[in-house]
């Protein structure tokens, strides 16, 4: 099967954006494609990224340690590409209701390098589980950092790729259980992460070859739709198979999106699917 095949992308006119049920095989060299449109300088990061062998054995490693060694689900190359993907979504969601990102306002800097740093930190943000799981959100910024600056290398002055660089970091170290998110971009990143979690893909720790609440709960969660909301910018529906999913909803997208910066932007649907199940649950409040 093609690597690349079912891998969500961020769609670029505006529809919603699809999560669905991608599997937990991490392919040698899966291709990260973004939608980059306009976006010059995210175009030649995605170029680097793709070309960039270190980066591929160090998802590698992340893979080794997470899904061969811990029984965790996939936090490699189809991870970080479904979390971009999402975080470049609800980021232009969040722009295209008039949301300031943080760079912007605090650095004048570009919309456009708004999505530089949500891209980059999605990418490296389980960077420190090549090392270990433990604290692995911030080893992942030291290992990430030497990893930003080459892929920023000549793209922009000092001054600002310095601030870039700690955008990224500050989005790194905010996606922990405990973070808090001070940039609207950390935000988006943290949030981002949580909604990997269709069939197999939940971030809930699970014991490989155990049934439990955890695995249970993500093996129910069908599909996660992303689009524009009647109320607020951001409607997340998610489907689910049975109720068990409910479990998924309030330890990981809660406590992801609690804290986050995000809540006044975000409406979650959940709905059951099954003949035996089907209903629409009420939307957690936060």
């Amino acid at each position: 099967m093609n690597p690349q095949m079912n891998q969500p992308q961020a769609e670029d006119h505006g529809e919603a954006l699809e999560v669905a049920a991608v599997g937990v095989e991490t392919p040698r060299h899966v291709q990260i494609r973004m939608p980059t449109r306009h976006n010059t300088i995210l175009q030649e990061i995605i170029a680097r990224v793709n070309a960039d062998e270190e980066l591929y054995a160090l998802w590698t490693a992340i893979n080794i340690n997470a899904v061969d060694r811990l029984g965790m689900s996939d936090h490699g190359p189809v991870h970080v590409q479904i979390v971009a993907n999402i975080a470049l979504k609800l980021l232009r969601l969040l722009e295209g209701a008039g949301v300031i990102p943080s760079i912007a306002r605090d650095h004048q800097l570009a919309q456009t390098d708004a999505e530089v740093v949500v891209v980059l930190a999605a990418l490296l943000h389980d960077s420190g589980m090549s090392i270990h799981r433990i604290d692995h959100e911030a080893m992942s910024l030291f290992v990430a950092r030497p990893i930003v600056l080459r892929l920023l290398d000549g793209l922009y002055p000092v001054g600002a790729r310095t601030i870039i660089l700690s955008e990224i970091s500050h989005a790194i170290i905010s996606h922990r259980s405990d973070g808090r998110p001070l940039t609207l971009e950390a935000g988006v990143v943290r949030v981002a992460d949580a909604l990997d979690m269709t069939e197999g893909r939940s971030r809930i720790p699970f014991e490989k070859g155990m049934i439990n609440i955890h695995s249970l709960s993500a093996a129910a969660i069908e599909k996660v739709t992303i689009r524009p909301g009647e109320q607020k910018p951001i409607h997340i529906a998610v489907s689910m198979s049975n109720s068990a999913g409910i479990f998924q909803l309030d330890e990981l997208l809660k406590e992801k999106l609690r804290g986050s910066g995000l809540e006044p932007y975000v409406e979650v649907e959940a709905s059951i699917t099954s003949e035996s199940e089907k209903k629409l649950l009420q939307v957690f409040r936060l």
